[in-house]
């Protein structure tokens, strides 16, 4: 396992860590102008309130945390809100890198600092994001930035010591977690910040100290990874013995080595001061025979899982620790012949526990779609209320978003009985003295008129809200604030042949695309019957370009081919066509439309979709936590959007909402507060009961109990 250990030679420090020494901290104590440490000369820490500034912001210093990795960390705030960061600190001290190493480094490192999905989505996999990369060429210091607390929390190798080790069913579901994290890692587009897109990175620095475990008041916790080598080994001095390149299956043989240590306790044999051996029986005995085996093949001591993906749907296979029994374990050698002294009655209680346990392990795996409760723990840490926000500026303030958009359509519905989600919105925190008035445009072709995030541009409003964010310009900003999507929908049938039953409730993204390009013109190639397919659209102009955008690919003469054939007209029209021909069976209409306008009613059926080899993903789900099939009856109103459908990615229509406001720290931060508000817990499930796809799931107390309070 490769662990990067700071090593400056050069530097003679007495505890052999110039990142964290205890001479180093009594250095800026006694002297807090001091430029290096009094003892060994290696570059002192940030004094409280240092000032760094950014290209999105300016940063101060609050007080130092520790070390971790290559990097010294602080935590701070931005100036401008107050909002909390945490800065890590990286150095290129003069005795380890010249003049030039340290100019080589600072120009990658901004250029690598960060990865975020290709596709804009604001979608948390579970790794660190960084908010931006900064350097100081005089200094020669370099600076990540990431928003909020989460990298105070406790590294696994802290939680170990602290704790004590885990037990194979908390080791397990890191395992799942992390897995899952490398699965998204290794096979979806990234984009860093110099703009250049990579199919799949290697993390490269998977140890005890760049995974983060948080947790919340009821134990359940969460994993993040931070640290990624591909910025990290940039620090390591020129001396520093390189490894060799990472690789995917390096990541996993990094984390069942993790694993194992969780389940030892330790990482070092305190007699050798050496690494532990996996190999050692011993240190297995409190272990589930399972667990044992799946860890060894991921460190590739027995045969190695092809992909994280591979991995995670073994580790799935087996049942959770307490369904585990004894019966597992390999009996030794010598009680093989000895003959079984167990009561007959006792062989049929074994016989049905077994069972039990079987019949459980199952019921576990097939109701693994629906949210567990762990999964809120990212929605417990959230801030409570609109009222708990602070710095919300003073004055009244204009927004806007598109005339026939998702946001014109839901700050109509009532998510109280009481009033409208635009009433609630307009003085969301009384005793700030705030409002915001929404003034929708219109944009009959959003390729040439004027579009919300123009508006912002001009000066004509403070902040939009918006789907298309993937091209803004450097003097813009966004916050998601919910996932927003389109759902592709058929006429219903009274008739056997029906098409959501012949198509199976579903249909191949390449389908629909030679659908709305003119290349399919009847369901008969489809397998469905002898009726001419119509193809609609919505006037909505976001949905139209967000299809374009991922059905057509972008692709101008897809785009040329779909604007010749389609009807295009407002969603409400195209279903009442459909409710006209429910009898018949004959419409032959396919369409699709915003979330907020077409999941919640049954004139059409909701196809799932089907990405390239990926399994059929279905947006809306029954309240058993099942996706709808075409025998369900979608007017019963028993229907959800599943919030891990959207936040995991695996829906292909789905994309963020946000609020882009200007990035500009003279104006008053209406857009960015107005935007967390949202994001606090009241405003999470206000979008909910609006119809938009939250950020994280929410549990169904707080829904039903606070009613958004």
């Amino acid at each position: 396992m490769v662990s990067i250990k700071p090593d400056y030679k050069e530097y003679f420090c007495s505890r052999n860590a110039p990142l964290n020494c205890d001479r180093l901290q009594m250095t800026i104590q006694e002297f807090p102008q001091a430029k290096f440490c009094l003892e060994c000369g290696f570059p002192a820490l940030l004094p409280e309130k240092t000032e760094i500034k950014g290209s999105r912001g300016i940063y101060q210093v609050t007080r130092f945390l520790g070390s971790r990795g290559m990097g010294r960390l602080y935590l701070g705030k931005q100036i401008t809100d107050s909002q909390p960061i945490v800065l890590k600190e990286y150095l290129l001290p003069s005795r380890s890198f010249n003049a030039d190493e340290a100019r080589q480094r600072q120009d990658t490192f901004l250029r690598v600092a960060g990865v975020s999905p290709a596709d804009g989505r604001n979608q948390d996999f579970r790794s660190i994001s960084l908010w931006e990369a900064i350097v100081d060429p005089q200094q020669k210091r370099c600076y990540t930035i990431s928003q909020g607390n989460i990298e105070t929390s406790p590294t696994l190798s802290q939680y170990l010591i602290e704790k004590g080790a885990m037990s194979a069913s908390q080791v397990r579901e890191v395992l799942i977690q992390a897995l899952q994290t490398l699965q998204f890692l290794h096979t979806q587009k990234l984009r860093f910040p110099s703009g250049q897109v990579q199919q799949g990175i290697v993390h490269g620095n998977i140890n005890l100290n760049s995974l983060l475990i948080v947790q919340d008041n009821l134990q359940y916790f969460v994993i993040y990874f931070c640290d990624l080598a591909i910025w990290e080994r940039l620090f390591e001095p020129p001396n520093f013995s390189k490894p060799s390149t990472p690789d995917y299956q390096q990541d996993l043989e990094e984390l069942g080595r993790v694993a194992f240590y969780l389940l030892a306790g330790k990482s070092v044999d305190p007699t050798s001061n050496q690494p532990l051996d996996p190999r050692d029986e011993w240190l297995w005995l409190k272990s589930s025979f399972n667990l044992k085996q799946f860890t060894y093949r991921l460190m590739g001591i027995e045969t190695p899982f092809e992909s994280a993906e591979a991995a995670r749907l073994a580790l799935l296979q087996f049942p959770l620790e307490n369904q585990i029994t004894s019966f597992t374990q390999v009996i030794p050698e010598e009680e093989k012949e000895k003959p079984s002294r167990i009561p007959l009655i006792l062989l049929i209680l074994l016989g049905i526990i077994t069972l039990l346990s079987f019949v459980g392990s199952i019921w576990y795996f097939l109701g693994r779609g629906g949210v567990k409760e762990d999964d809120f723990a990212n929605f417990n840490q959230l801030v409570p209320t609109f009222t708990d926000v602070n710095g919300v500026p003073s004055g009244v303030f204009t927004y806007t978003g598109e005339t026939e958009g998702t946001w014109s359509t839901v700050l109509k519905v009532r998510p109280t009985s009481e009033v409208t989600f635009a009433q609630l919105l307009n003085t969301p925190k009384p005793d700030a003295n705030a409002q915001f008035n929404y003034q929708p445009v219109s944009s009959a072709d959003i390729q040439t008129s004027s579009t919300p995030v123009e508006e912002v541009k001009k000066g004509q409003v403070q902040f939009a809200i918006t789907s298309l964010i993937n091209n803004l310009s450097n003097d813009l900003a966004d916050k998601q604030i919910a996932y927003d999507g389109l759902l592709v929908f058929v006429a219903f049938s009274k008739k056997d042949a029906n098409l959501p039953r012949v198509l199976n409730g579903q249909i191949p993204l390449d389908r629909l695309r030679q659908i709305y390009t003119g290349q399919i013109t009847n369901w008969q190639q489809l397998g469905g019957p002898n009726l001419p397919i119509k193809p609609y659209a919505p006037t909505e102009p976001e949905a139209v370009r967000e299809f374009e955008r991922i059905v057509l690919q972008d692709d101008p003469q897809k785009i040329a081919q779909y604007r010749a054939i389609v009807t295009t007209q407002p969603t409400e029209l195209t279903q009442q066509q459909i409710i006209t021909a429910f009898d018949t069976g004959k419409a032959g209409i396919i369409s699709y439309g915003i979330l907020s306008k077409t999941w919640n009613q049954c004139a059409g059926y909701p196809l799932a979709l089907v990405d390239g080899d990926k399994p059929p993903s279905q947006a809306l789900f029954r309240l058993n936590d099942q996706p709808i099939t075409p025998s369900d009856n979608l007017c019963d109103k028993d229907n959800r959007l599943d919030v891990k459908t959207f936040t995991s990615g695996s829906y292909p229509l789905s994309y963020p909402l946000a609020i882009v406001y200007p990035h500009n720290n003279s104006l008053p931060p209406a857009g960015e507060k107005f935007a967390e508000m949202l994001t606090t817990r009241q405003g999470q499930c206000l979008i909910t009961k609006v119809g938009l796809v939250p950020l994280q799931p929410i549990p169904d107390k707080y829904l039903n109990s606070y009613d958004c309070k």
